[in-house]
């Protein structure tokens, strides 16, 4: 899948299972970069980095830390999004992701935090067994 942000998640703890839990979780680093093109107006004299672009930064993490198990997922909706901090050029955004099976679905939850704090929530369903 194309995407217009040019920021790219950095792992910082592999993916791997909760144990116990059922439940699979992974940690990852997206450096906001001035260059991204979105700023040009988004706004030029105060850039900030749209919710929409920190949810991209947040489905292109999920998406790099899939369960073994979910098989090939495809992206089915965006169930919550909330918005808690603006995100500007040099911050670094830090996801923190949970898998988990719900029926014939697999849900993701991400916190999204800068170094300033909270940034972002973000609740994804995808389906489970469709080529990607």
């Amino acid at each position: 899948m194309t995407t217009a942000v040019r920021a790219r998640p950095r792992t910082v703890r592999e993916p791997g299972p909760d144990t116990g839990t059922g439940k699979w979780s992974a940690r990852y680093a997206v450096p906001v970069g001035a260059d991204e093109p979105v700023f040009a107006g988004h706004y030029p004299d105060f850039p900030i980095f749209p919710g929409v672009c920190v949810l991209e930064c947040v489905r292109t993490a999920a998406e790099s830390s899939v369960p073994p198990e979910a098989g090939p997922v495809r992206l089915a909706s965006v169930e919550a999004g909330r918005f808690l901090a603006a995100v500007h050029p040099g911050d670094v955004l830090d996801i923190e992701l949970v898998w988990e099976p719900r029926g014939a679905h697999w849900r993701c939850t991400a916190k999204v935090t800068t170094g300033r704090g909270p940034a972002a929530s973000a609740r994804l369903r995808y389906r489970g067994g469709v080529a990607r």
